[in-house]
């Protein structure tokens, strides 16, 4: 074949002995994750269906605060806003000593209402983007979204709709020198957190 090089295999196994290949991690094809936290109770449901109590959890115009302790090796504390208006929930994991990296925000594209007066819903639609400060976005979970939208479990439209909601949010923040806070003020919201 003409302009194709084809590389020198290794007699004994066929294998490029200049190159080794690893398998790309499959993910798993599953439904969104649906969680639920209730105020009047002080607890989330998580996507497995189990009750976790919370420390506080408290409305805003802007969304619904979250805070939990967690038994974790690497984080004892977890922050969270589900911001309905953004299609976000914005979390900070508390980190241990020895651990810490600065300030870390996780924002993960989904739908988040409130459905009951004391009674909220949260549908991760499988995208987040890591951000810190003076660094650029990371978007992560594009795999899973189309190994999602392949079972069926999200139509084209979600799924064209969640990569564009995560667009957004990464140019959004870019835009404003890689600030989260700075980025989210624009759109009105002032997050607080401990």
């Amino acid at each position: 074949m003409v302009g194709l090089h084809m590389p020198q295999r290794n007699s004994t196994n066929g294998a490029d002995p200049q190159r080794v290949e690893r398998p790309a991690p499959a993910a798993s094809a599953h439904r969104p994750r649906l969680e639920f936290f209730n105020l009047a109770d002080l607890c989330w449901t998580d996507y497995h269906g189990y009750v976790h109590s919370v420390e506080r959890l408290h409305a805003e115009p802007w969304g619904l605060y979250i805070e939990r302790i967690v038994d974790n090796p690497r984080f004892h504390y977890i922050e969270s806003w589900l911001l309905p208006e953004l299609f976000l929930r914005v979390t900070v994991y508390h980190l241990r000593p020895g651990h810490d990296r600065g300030q870390t925000y996780y924002l993960d594209i989904g739908e988040y209402s409130q459905i009951e007066p004391k009674k909220w819903r949260g549908e991760g639609h499988y995208l987040h983007v890591v951000a810190r400060p003076g660094q650029v976005p990371e978007l992560l979970g594009i795999d899973e979204l189309l190994t999602a939208h392949a079972a069926g479990h999200f139509d084209t439209a979600r799924t064209h709709k969640a990569i564009e909601r995560a667009a957004a949010v990464v140019d959004g923040i870019a835009g404003c020198g890689h600030d989260v806070d700075r980025w989210l003020a624009t759109k009105g919201v002032a997050l607080s957190w401990l």
